[in-house]
């Protein structure tokens, strides 16, 4: 039976080239991805910065309801069409300013990358899904180890993440790249009989299908990893999950995995995802929370 550790973990981000937290606090974050530097919106930053200045290319200022809105204002030149960053020895691909705030890739799950390499090791033969896949990242750390099922909701994401394979070289590794809605396809899966060695998912907080589909996490989150779950088995490796922007503790995540995977083999954490700043003594701030549940063998 699945164990689970009732201590928090704490997953920390260092940055690298293609990615730095400078500075935060006041609300905001100061971060330099690639050569040019941006200042984001950042409510967990409650404490002072450290620098007296932030020269930045450009913020976003959000707009004046918490669900959204908002637009970049720029300083400095700022290409349009996005410049090339890179993880690893591998994985190439474009980072741009959003409509949504964000630059085309979520630099807090570095070490959730590393760690999916851990749980598969040396193996080349691993078939892994990678939903709400957004563009791609994860599926091009994942594609090393095997076959990768790629799944989002949006049509511009996965042409993104297409072009970032592209990128990378990577037109020919073993990827399904999939507009699809994320409950429907795994069903369906589940009705296929298909299984999985690992399953990463990272659900928005509210969104819609291809189709119109509406997503709510309380309300689908549940029969989402249900239906993960049987895509799973006693030879699997992982489920990783990370939910940003709730009112809602890992502990939650945890439960909801520990009943799941009841006669399981393996363990389950919990814990926070966060990215620490540059300099001596950078300190840690919060992105999101997650749970995993892992098989080593």
């Amino acid at each position: 039976m699945a164990v689970l550790v009732s201590d928090p973990v704490l997953m920390i981000g260092d940055g690298w080239d293609a990615y730095r937290l400078l500075d935060s606090g006041n609300g905001r974050k100061f971060e330099a991805y690639g050569d040019y530097r941006f200042v984001r919106p950042e409510p967990q930053a409650m404490w002072t910065p450290r620098l007296d200045d932030w020269d930045a290319h450009g913020e976003f200022v959000p707009g004046s309801d918490e669900d959204g809105g908002g637009r970049w204002q720029y300083s400095q030149d700022v290409p349009e069409d996005g410049w090339r960053v890179g993880w690893g020895d591998e994985v190439r691909f474009t980072a741009l300013c959003t409509p949504f705030r964000h630059l085309g890739f979520f630099p807090d799950m570095a070490p959730v990358w590393d760690w999916m390499g851990e749980q598969l090791g040396e193996r080349t033969d691993a078939e892994t899904m990678n939903l709400f896949g957004y563009t791609g990242v994860g599926t091009l750390a994942l594609s090393r180890y095997g076959r990768v099922t790629h799944v989002d909701a949006s049509k511009k994401s996965v042409a993104q993440a297409r072009s970032n394979a592209t990128l990378s070289d990577m037109d020919d590794r073993p990827i399904r790249w999939l507009v699809e809605d994320a409950m429907k396809y795994t069903a369906r899966e589940v009705r296929r009989g298909r299984r999985y060695d690992g399953i990463i998912l990272d659900p928005p907080k509210f969104g819609r299908g291809p189709d119109g589909e509406v997503w709510r996490l309380e309300e689908g989150l549940p029969e989402l990893v249900f239906d993960c779950r049987k895509l799973l088995d006693e030879n699997s490796s992982f489920l990783f999950l990370t939910v940003y922007a709730v009112r809602m503790s890992s502990l939650a995540l945890a439960g909801l995995l520990e009943e799941v995977f009841a006669g399981m083999p393996g363990r389950i954490e919990h814990g926070d995802l966060s990215v620490r700043e540059t300099g001596d003594a950078g300190r840690l701030l919060p992105t999101a929370i997650f749970a995993r549940w892992s098989n080593p063998r």
